[in-house]
């Protein structure tokens, strides 16, 4: 607002518009001082106390219109050193500088439409990533590292350019996962494997912070990533593949900063190509195969090992592989469930990585079955009713959110090899006719994905109970009183055409539509099934 104007205003009179305009006329004026003052040559004290102001001002976006421009822009990345590519941020009496010209940077970019267009022009992304390098290895400056990656992230959610700017021309990929392996000191034992320290101390919340910053930029860069072009891309998701896994094994310095980075942790993997996902199982190491082996001795014989779920030493183990990451993502994806909100964001995305994961690869479909679905034994209850995570996951079958209730019913629909007279033995039939519907499986059969067929083997207490459950419901039930067996035939008749009437009344006033199964199995008007398989008919007598 020019002075001219702000004069007008204070002339008219209005205590409450004289008051807005002079606060808005101060607070740009300060603004402008603030700016006059950075270019100058002042104790870094002062520079940090300008800073400090500018960045609660910068929270307001009606001062930011008139301050923002490529002048002010160059005097922040100059502060930050953004602009001097041989500079090693050697001098520790600057960091408190580089610190705060960064949120500054954050709160101007996120609150300003011009910022963003400028950060463009000044090719904003790369400087910092050429900061990353700079401080990519040391603990000391992780508050820097923080509001680098926060900035990174920020500018590559607002814009899409930037995302393929990072991945191809700056190396964001290889450059953000070395950050995260650096944040969580990994040691390689192999290839894709690293040491994970039981007894180690958690996270620092410096640490845990940077590692958070980066694995939302990660998001970022990598969100169109599903398909692998080349071999070096593979190499790098499954890296960063085993970088996630490393991190879904360590806590964070409290129980809600754990779940804050595992939660973007989950997010990351969803973006990773599902053919590299194979690196969150491994193979047991010498040792954990001797402690397998001692786990195995004490198990009933009737048992076998590939069966068998063992946890020994804080070590999740199914067929001879390494399940701890998956054991956590089965974890994290029930404290989910169990917080019973806000299941699109939260729970969404972990159900959607477990269900391609289990589709991929057998080994994690057959250790999520067994801990997920095991043989049913006690078929009293509703599959529905109950505390076991089979018993959640089906409640969610009916859920009032369509996509909720659509990946709840898949991720069980995959554990069960995509066989519906398998899915119906765990959820009953009326908790999975929504499924059944949208695939056209209404009639029975399986999906399209081929799956191993090794049998599901049924307990003796679900064999001498299967008679008696009930298929829509899934449970046992005792056996009802027939209520027409009292009823002589002229009382069954008059209700049969009593239903008749009463049925025929709600499909005339359109209250109920009549439906039938086409033959591919999906659900259409009567009419209209019946006059499919009558041309089928028709077809196959001119056939023979």
């Amino acid at each position: 607002m020019d002075e001219e104007r702000a004069l007008c205003i204070v002339r008219a009179g209005e205590a409450g518009a004289i008051e807005r305009v002079l606060r808005d006329y101060s607070d740009k004026k300060l603004c402008e001082g603030i700016f006059k003052v950075l270019v100058k040559d002042v104790p870094t004290t002062c520079q940090v106390s300008c800073l400090e102001v500018l960045r609660i001002l910068s929270r307001d976006k009606k001062i930011l219109v008139p301050v923002t421009t490529k002048e002010n822009m160059q005097i922040l990345l100059r502060l930050a050193k953004l602009n001097e590519s041989d500079d090693s941020l050697e001098k520790v009496s600057e960091f408190p500088v580089i610190v705060e010209s960064l949120k500054c940077l954050c709160n101007i970019v996120f609150n300003s439409q011009m910022a963003q267009q400028l950060s463009l022009e000044l090719n904003l992304a790369a400087k910092l990533c050429n900061l990353l390098k700079k401080c990519k290895d040391r603990k000391c400056i992780s508050d820097i590292k923080c509001f680098d990656l926060r900035l990174l992230f920020l500018l590559s959610l607002l814009h899409t350019d930037i995302r393929s700017q990072l991945r191809y021309e700056l190396q964001g990929l290889p450059l953000l996962t070395q950050i995260l392996e650096s944040a969580f000191s990994i040691k390689w034992t192999d290839e894709y494997e690293s040491a994970i320290d039981r007894n180690g101390p958690p996270l620092s919340p410096q640490e845990t912070d940077c590692a958070i910053e980066a694995l939302k930029a990660l998001f970022n860069v990598t969100v169109d990533s599903w398909k692998v072009h080349k071999e070096s891309d593979s190499h790098q998701f499954r890296v960063m593949a085993a970088v996630l896994r490393h991190c879904l094994l360590i806590v964070g310095p409290t129980e809600d900063k754990t779940e804050e980075l595992h939660s973007n942790a989950v997010n990351l993997l969803s973006n990773v190509p599902v053919s590299c996902l194979d690196v969150l199982i491994c193979p047991l190491t010498h040792e954990e195969t001797a402690q397998e082996a001692t786990t195995l001795d004490e198990l009933p014989s009737n048992k076998t090992a590939e069966k068998e779920t063992v946890l020994k030493s804080s070590t999740v183990v199914y067929n001879g592989m390494n399940m701890e990451a998956i054991h956590v993502l089965l974890s994290f994806m029930e404290k989910r469930i169990d917080k019973g909100s806000s299941y699109r964001e939260g729970l969404t995305p972990v159900l959607s990585l477990l269900t391609e994961c289990s589709r991929a690869h057998r080994n994690i479909r057959k250790f999520l079955k067994d801990q997920v679905l095991p043989p049913l034994r006690d078929v009293t209850n509703r599959p529905e009713v109950g505390s076991t995570v089979r018993n959640k996951l089906v409640r969610l079958m009916t859920h009032v959110d369509l996509g909720v209730k659509q990946i709840a019913a898949e991720f069980l629909f995959v554990l069960c090899k995509e066989r519906v007279d398998s899915l119906l033995k765990y959820t009953g039939y009326g908790n999975a006719a929504g499924l059944l519907a949208a695939r056209g499986l209404l009639a029975g059969g399986r999906g399209d994905n081929w799956y191993s067929e090794d049998e599901d083997t049924d307990t003796e207490e679900y064999k001498n109970a299967k008679p008696n459950i009930n298929l829509i419901t899934g449970h046992l039930e005792e056996p009802m009183p027939n209520p027409i067996d009292e009823m002589t035939e002229e009382q069954k008749e008059y209700e049969a055409m009593k239903l008749v009437n009463m049925l025929d009344k709600l499909s005339r006033e359109e209250l109920l539509k009549p439906m039938g199964l086409k033959p591919d199995g999906t659900i259409t008007p009567l009419e209209e099934a019946l006059n499919q398989y009558s041309v089928i008919e028709e077809t196959s007598s001119d056939t023979d």
